[in-house]
């Protein structure tokens, strides 16, 4: 898959190199370091529509996905469309295997992930982590939205990491260390669109029926497979 590798030591490096830098001075570095070998994974939360709008600003020819799991909110289709009409950006689109999917609704049923914590992770495995396998493939390098203030779980976030669970490729996190306000700042500043769910309670946002508004007082994942008492809420495409 990786078609350049780094060592703990350079990534380290470029950890302490940009660490007090400005998000959007990283992904210029990243774009123009990895040119046709990296792409932007967006799945148009809150920090992800941040980052593609500093992408369409530096290169709007750069390579932006994102992953249509086929249960995603009707208001998340509507900003995507949003986005591509005022970024001018095209935006590829990873689907599951439609043979998968119908294999794994056969056995266990449309709701499955109800059911118990590996059902529900089987389901995101389908719908999400072998789709950006596919997305990755001879990539060198990604962008994610991953920030340290999203989760307890992702509190050690660094803005350059060695993905190992995808044949050590450079993950690079642009807003690692930004905060909500940060981000909201940025929205606002730059009349970034976002979800329009975000008005009614949610703070973090994938497929419809896995989702739901955040109380007060919760994390922002806490609105993430909430019927989870303990674990991390995480899918399985950031390990």
């Amino acid at each position: 898959m990786s078609t350049r590798s780094m060592t703990p030591g350079q990534v380290a490096e470029l950890n302490g190199r940009f660490r007090d830098l400005a998000p959007r001075e990283v992904v210029r570095w990243a774009l123009a370091e990895y040119k046709t070998a990296i792409a932007f994974s967006c799945g148009f939360g809150l920090e992800g529509v941040c980052i593609l709008d500093m992408i369409a600003k530096i290169d709007s020819n750069a390579k932006v996905f994102t992953l249509d799991t086929g249960r995603l909110p009707q208001e998340t289709y509507d900003l995507i469309q949003r986005c591509k009409e005022k970024y001018k950006i095209d935006i590829q689109v990873y689907f599951p295997e439609h043979r998968e999917v119908e294999e794994m609704i056969r056995s266990f049923g449309p709701n499955l992930f109800y059911e118990s914590r590996e059902l529900r992770r089987l389901c995101c495995h389908v719908r999400k982590v072998r789709p950006l396998m596919r997305a990755l493939d001879g990539l060198s390098a990604w962008i994610t939205g991953l920030s340290r203030a999203q989760s307890s779980a992702r509190s050690a976030v660094t803005i350059f990491e060695l993905d190992e669970a995808h044949n050590g490729i450079l993950k690079i996190n642009p807003l690692a260390y930004w905060s909500p306000a940060d981000v909201w700042r940025y929205i606002q500043n730059n009349d970034v669109p976002y979800n329009a769910l975000y008005k009614r309670g949610y703070k973090s946002i994938g497929c419809a029926p896995c989702s739901r508004p955040v109380m007060k007082g919760e994390e922002d994942r806490a609105g993430r497979w909430w019927w989870e008492n303990e674990g991390s809420k995480e899918c399985g495409i950031h390990r």
